[in-house]
């Protein structure tokens, strides 16, 4: 708390509760009675002139109209903050409403509930790349990558899932057979590329009355369109609507040719294993759930 106490103090602001206590920290502020939400950026993900440019891709987005969290500059200019002791932080407006779900937990509300919330969703998600495409970055604008290097290339962004230490040789195999498929894949047809949030999940989206909004922004980049899409979809895959949720997803979005949905939505579960192995204790059960998902998913592509 000591950190968030000093952060929110360069904003002139006060803590009021922690948030989020995962790999960036996320509290809630008051800054003269304005909400907002405060980040400590978690070390060694993101440089500085990544961060800058996410806060500043959200800023453009949100005075566009898109219901995305703009930052709040800091009194003496500028979004983002180095504490004493290195970590960065930054602060973006308070965006109303509850998480549209959590991992792991079956999504609430009838099919047709989800299936409208989805159609929704993906018309939010078309709605921030036809906005994106419109704006003119900055010559240091800089994001991760998440392109066919990104996702299954020598060094994935999210790292070498097929050598994640739980497989086990039979699983191993799979993964590094779906790996090879989905790189083929990529090399022929993937779709129109652009800057993505590149992590829709349900957490990261707020419902308030009939609209939704979009945060955290923290693994945006440089990627496959789609691949927004499949991360949304790679949630759902247990769900007993799946098929209702992915159809409202595309037609939302304004996708006809849903072909490459499967391909990104196995791209996200495969990523997660990678994304799972060094970030997370041994003993996470998180590991077990990520591997039977992917193995899952890649045994119904390959397929």
């Amino acid at each position: 708390m000591i950190e968030a106490e000093d952060a929110a103090g360069l904003w002139g602001g006060t803590v009021v509760r922690p948030l989020r206590l995962r790999e960036n920290e996320v509290y809630e502020v008051s800054l003269a009675g304005r909400r907002a939400a405060l980040r400590l950026h978690r070390r060694g993900y993101q440089s500085a002139d990544a961060i800058r440019s996410e806060l500043w891709w959200c800023a453009e987005l949100a005075q566009l109209g898109l219901p995305v969290p703009a930052a709040l500059a800091l009194p003496e200019g500028g979004h983002l903050a180095v504490l004493t002791g290195g970590r960065m932080a930054s602060v973006v407006d308070w965006v109303d409403g509850a998480p549209l779900g959590e991992a792991g937990v079956p999504l609430g509300g009838s099919s047709a509930d989800q299936a409208t919330q989805h159609h929704t969703l993906g018309q939010l998600v078309a709605r921030v790349h036809a906005a994106t495409d419109g704006l003119p970055l900055p010559d240091w604008f800089t994001r991760p990558c998440w392109d066919r290097d990104g996702l299954v290339g020598e060094a994935p962004f999210w790292g070498r899932f097929w050598e994640h230490p739980a497989l086990s040789a039979a699983e191993a195999g799979l993964l590094a057979e779906a790996r090879a498929w989905l790189s083929e894949r990529l090399a022929v047809q993937a779709g129109p590329m652009g800057l993505i949030h590149a992590d829709v999940l349900r957490e990261n989206i707020l419902v308030n009355g009939h609209s939704l909004s979009m945060i955290d922004f923290d693994d945006s980049g440089f990627g496959y369109r789609i691949y927004d899409l499949g991360t949304v979809l790679s949630q759902n895959l247990y769900e007993p609507a799946y098929d209702d949720i992915r159809a409202a997803l595309c037609e939302g979005y304004g996708l006809a040719d849903t072909g490459l949905v499967d391909a990104f939505t196995l791209a996200r579960t495969l990523a997660s294993v990678g994304w799972a192995a060094p970030r997370l204790p041994a003993d996470s059960p998180v590991h077990a759930s990520h591997i039977a998902r992917a193995v899952m998913f890649a045994q119904r592509c390959l397929a």
